[in-house]
């Protein structure tokens, strides 16, 4: 007889407290300006930040671009994820 075990669902309370991030992934049909360009809005950052963080999604598969309370990085994941960019939000330190 098998058993069906269910992860539980971990509400945290203060959604917002603490230091989350955004993470993208390399995709092979965003162009690369364009990733770049949703960058620079969604994050406020500068052409040199956008183009490392880039550079970084695409040589090694995801790169951390947004670091943030969890309501702003979700609204940025959001933006991102609006050209076909797959992001994720989860906090900025495991422990």
């Amino acid at each position: 007889m098998s058993r069906t075990f269910l992860q539980p669902e971990i509400i945290e309370s203060g959604t917002g407290a603490g230091r989350w991030q955004v993470v993208i992934y390399d995709n092979d049909v965003t162009p690369y300006e364009e990733v770049i360009r949703i960058l620079m809005s969604s994050t406020g950052c500068g052409l040199e930040e956008a183009s490392m963080e880039t550079w970084e999604a695409q040589t090694f598969g995801k790169s951390p671009v947004h670091f943030s309370s969890r309501d702003e990085c979700e609204i940025v994941a959001v933006m991102i994820s609006s050209i076909g960019v797959k992001t994720e939000v989860s906090r900025e330190w495991l422990d």
